[in-house]
């Protein structure tokens, strides 16, 4: 009895130093996502996102050519309709895919945004570094376990730092894949033709413009 009470105080006493000493660690894992190190990433992290909103003759046409221009770069779709294409293209190709979307009808409106994301991801690497190094002690903890009850306590926030590791990783993952790869969302109307009415006013204007011309 003397020697589990023993036990269990040493335990929480590891316990407490392996909480207190993951709060002071701000050093990187190499198994973090993209090897995070400790210096200040050189260049910030920021995700770009794209517009358009195009007029033409055959909307369907200028979606699936579109499409084939997501290939060409290799990008990739997320969504398609007959009107509407939401595209990932590299980052680096981003204003290269929007000039050649460009040139399939008439751009009524785009717009491209950047939002950095430099702080969020390196706040996501500290974390990710002392959810790491808490799961090391508590394995190490687990080995020194002088009994059931002690394994368990042990056991439970194992599971705990586990789910907050993958939580954290896929979230640092994530980012990464949107800066690598920007967002463009293509709409396209189809062009309005002129009914009689406007194709008779068209004629008018060129015969009066042809007067004027030749006068």
């Amino acid at each position: 009895m003397k020697i589990a009470r023993i036990s269990l105080g040493l335990l929480t006493a590891l316990l407490l130093f392996s909480s207190c000493k993951t709060a002071d660690s701000l050093s990187y894992s190499t198994t973090s996502p993209s090897s995070y190190k400790s210096e200040a990433p050189a260049d910030r992290m920021i995700l770009y996102s794209a517009s358009m909103i195009l007029e033409a003759d055959i909307p369907d046409t200028a979606i699936a050519r579109i499409d084939h221009l997501s290939k060409m770069y290799k990008g990739y779709i997320t969504e398609i309709s007959e009107t509407s294409i939401y595209l990932r293209v590299p980052n680096a190709s981003l204003d290269e895919v929007m000039a050649a979307v460009g040139t399939l009808g008439k751009v009524i409106r785009e717009q491209k945004s950047g939002r950095d994301v430099s702080d969020e991801y390196t706040d996501l690497g500290i974390r990710l570094e002392n959810a790491q190094k808490a799961r090391q002690r508590y394995l190490e903890l687990l080995e020194k376990a002088a009994n059931v009850e002690e394994a368990l306590l042990v056991e439970k926030e194992l599971e705990r730092l586990n789910g907050t590791i993958d939580q954290l990783t896929g979230r640092m993952k994530g980012l990464e894949e949107r800066e690598a790869y920007s967002s463009l969302a293509v709409t396209v109307k189809e062009r309005k033709k002129p009914g009689l009415l406007g194709y008779a006013g068209l004629g008018l204007y060129h015969s009066v413009k042809w007067l004027f011309v030749r006068n």
